[in-house]
């Protein structure tokens, strides 16, 4: 009899330590959800597999925004640049030139592409690069980048990569991605209600 309330005992605490553990992972994201402070501190930004500094590409090449995102002002998604496309200039630029050895951030490009840069071309089996996702809003959420981005160009008269930071932030100044404003409901319908835009449901919830 002891014996069974002791594996009763043990067994219920075995599943309370459990819970605890799942509940680290789990409840802080959930609570996240609802209040940035709390995402901000438990998803900070995130490790990309390869290191794309946007300073160097933006601020010291001159990169525009939409050279990359090419879709952001014709589509409701800001695409992420196929690897075929990085290698428009890092077929050259930053790889191994005589004793000079490539880039950190290029060479991972290649090891992770399959990219040869002995012959200036992908090998036999070429592969995509899978960024982690950065800004995300919920799955009811309709977020149309092509309107956002012309009505701002064509209201503040600018090109349409200087109107990513309104949402975005500074990105061409981090090193690496976070996201910089919480892009919760509230925030967009200030938004909306600031610029005269609608703030009726189905604007965004379609």
């Amino acid at each position: 009899m002891k014996s069974k309330k002791l594996v009763i005992v043990l067994g219920g605490l075995m599943a309370f330590v459990g819970l605890g553990v799942i509940g680290i992972g789990v409840v802080p994201k959930m609570l996240g959800h609802y209040s940035w402070s709390i995402e901000r501190f438990y998803r900070p930004a995130p490790e990309q597999p390869v290191p794309f500094p946007h300073p160097q590409h933006v601020q010291i090449a001159g990169v525009d925004c939409v050279f990359c995102h090419r879709t952001v002002t014709t589509e409701r998604m800001a695409s992420i640049p196929p690897v075929e496309q990085c290698y428009f200039c890092h077929k050259v630029v930053g790889q191994q030139v005589g004793g000079a050895a490539a880039l950190d951030g290029v060479n991972t490009l290649n090891q992770l592409s399959g990219w040869d840069a002995t012959i200036k071309q992908f090998g036999p089996n070429p592969q995509p690069i899978n960024w982690v996702r950065v800004h995300r809003l919920p799955d009811h959420v309709r977020f149309v980048h092509e309107a956002h981005v012309n009505f701002f160009s064509e209201n503040d008269g600018v090109v349409p990569s200087l109107t990513c930071a309104t949402c975005h932030g500074k990105v061409e100044s981090m090193e690496q991605v976070k996201q910089d404003r919480s892009l919760r409901m509230g925030d967009c319908v200030s938004c909306h209600r600031e610029w005269g835009a609608p703030t009726d449901c189905v604007t965004c919830h379609y």
